[in-house]
């Protein structure tokens, strides 16, 4: 496999409260399951993507802080999930204070890129990075290191505010730090068709962002909110469940996407 058919993807929004762990971590257990090697890179201090995955905190000998401060080879923090394809570079509160300690040092913002590029040779067809739920250095580092954004949006009043704040972000970055970052989707989580203001909110993003918008929608769903607890991915925790089947019809349309761009492109 070459370099360029390693896709990394940052999972952003800078408002909190999405689903965005959630998906990384059903997303990368579907592209997973249908065949995939994964990297599930956790860029959050909160570790919530690595606890999602069983990883505890005394499972984390090395960490995405070790990666960044330390010049440890990413490769050597990297742990198995136990789950086939998918691997975890997890993360611990270390990472809160990075912003301090990297203070002004050259080629901040490309830490995490230069970190990645061995990996981006022959081992992992996807690389998904848990982004914090705010405009930080480590925010920018993941969409400096990453091809494109794919964006999980909850169907809610103050949706489309949050939207506006990341679609700048991701601007900002394009113009000073990767010219070829690129919206890869926005994916609409904890919809209830029930709800009213839902379906109100998932027309209008359809209406101003079109075909960037996934067809599958993610239902509200106990038992996907349930499985973290568990520290088993909703797929593990309860395959049948609706939300677990659309994180499946989620990774096989990413799959497509991902295959049609390379067409386009090559």
């Amino acid at each position: 496999m070459s370099a360029d058919s390693c896709r990394v993807l940052a999972i952003a929004n800078q408002k909190g409260g999405v689903g965005k762990t959630t998906t990384a971590i059903n997303l990368g257990t579907a592209l997973a399951a249908i065949g995939n090697r994964v990297l599930l890179l956790d860029a959050d201090p909160q570790g919530n993507a690595s606890t999602g995955l069983g990883v505890g905190l005394a499972l984390r000998r090395k960490t995405l802080y070790d990666v960044l401060m330390e010049e440890l080879a990413a490769l050597d923090a990297v742990v198995k999930t136990g789950l086939p394809g998918l691997d975890l570079l997890p993360a611990d509160p270390d990472l809160s204070g990075i912003e301090v300690e990297l203070g002004q040092t050259p080629r901040r913002s490309y830490r995490l890129r230069d970190a990645l590029a061995p990996l981006r040779a022959d081992r992992y067809d996807y690389v998904l990075i848990d982004c914090p739920p705010a405009l930080s250095l480590l925010t920018v580092n993941a969409m400096t290191a990453a091809d494109a954004v794919l964006v999980p949006m909850q169907c809610e009043f103050f949706a489309l505010e949050g939207l506006t704040q990341l679609m700048r972000t991701v601007d900002l970055v394009r113009g000073s730090l990767n010219p070829s970052l690129e919206i890869q989707g926005l994916v609409l989580t904890m919809v209830d068709r029930r709800n009213s203001l839902s379906t109100q909110v998932e027309r209008d993003v359809r209406d101003h962002f079109g075909e960037k918008v996934y067809a599958t929608v993610i239902p509200r769903n106990v038992r996907v909110s349930e499985a973290p607890s568990f520290g088993k991915p909703a797929l593990i925790y309860d395959l049948k469940c609706a939300g677990s089947q659309a994180y499946i019809r989620l990774a096989r349309e990413l799959v497509g996407r991902e295959r049609g761009r390379a067409r386009a492109s090559g």
